[in-house]
């Protein structure tokens, strides 16, 4: 099956809404998160062919902490990743924090970038939120600079809202 999503023709637009309805087929009625996020990250990334794409969740610090959380790595595709990004680190720990979608057009001229990998150059992170709560966010990279725009935010919004 996801063969088929690397082989979508037309416009960034196009790719998204083909994208959207067959994000919705394979996640309805599947309630487990993690297969799920699973799934979206690698239609996304064989659609589009970003660097890295996937998903942080919010976890417990430890059983220990209470209260305290952070972003833990989920399911992804790409090269290794960070393991766990504290709330307000970097542009993924930014996005929890503002629980809204962080687009970087250059990752360098990000105060507190946290570089996992040098050769990523830009990056849109969106928060998943369940019950008005940030549970997660999607972070995608590219090797390219300013790759991600307003028509990547609002499908992966709408994509993540399926969630």
């Amino acid at each position: 099956m996801a063969e088929s999503f690397s082989k979508i023709e037309g416009t960034k637009e196009d790719k998204y809404q083909h994208l959207l309805s067959q994000v919705k087929a394979v996640v309805e009625g599947e309630c487990d998160m993690i297969a799920n996020m699973a799934n979206v990250a690698s239609m996304l990334h064989e659609t589009f062919g970003f660097w890295w794409t996937g998903f942080y969740r919010v976890l417990p610090v430890s059983s220990a902490e209470k209260g305290e959380q952070t972003l833990v790595l989920g399911p992804f595709q790409g090269p290794l990743a960070c393991t766990r990004i504290k709330k307000g680190k970097g542009v993924c720990g930014s996005a929890w924090l503002r629980e809204e979608t962080v687009i970087v057009p250059d990752v360098d001229m990000f105060p507190g970038h946290i570089a996992c990998s040098s050769l990523s150059r830009s990056e849109i992170v969106v928060p998943v939120k369940k019950d008005g709560q940030v549970i997660a966010v999607l972070d995608i990279d590219s090797k390219e600079l300013a790759t991600f725009d307003e028509t990547d935010k609002e499908y992966l919004e709408a994509i993540s809202r399926l969630l």
